[in-house]
């Protein structure tokens, strides 16, 4: 009785482990922020470095792509790409809200789609 306990006990904690998903403390992710120039590049990378578990942001004025080293138990892409919503620049998932769009310099109002 007691082996039989002790296979159930076993198996039960061997699944437990196998579904909880592992979350990468520096995951490298990346997406396209609409922007065009050092201004923008400024305003991208504070609203995303302003999101806990945002270790590092750059973003590339050439292709418009933002690279990040995140910690996925602190935060996730969506939370990333709606401060940068808020800060007025659209990603391929969230766009801006208009007043914040409004509210940025004439030469960062990119053409938006």
């Amino acid at each position: 009785m007691k082996n039989i306990l002790a296979v159930l006990l076993l198996t039960f904690i061997g699944f437990s482990v196998q579904a909880q998903e592992v979350k990468n403390k520096n995951a490298k992710l990346e997406f396209h922020v609409s922007g065009n120039c050092e201004m923008c590049k400024k305003r991208i990378e504070k609203a995303a470095l302003s999101v806990s578990g945002v270790k590092s942001a750059d973003w590339h004025m050439d292709c418009g792509t933002l690279y990040l080293i995140v910690n996925e138990q602190k935060t996730n892409v969506v939370a990333i790409q709606n401060a940068i919503a808020k800060a007025g620049h659209d990603t391929d998932e969230v766009k801006a809200l208009k007043e914040d769009y409004d509210k940025l310099h004439t030469c960062c109002q990119y053409e938006r789609k």
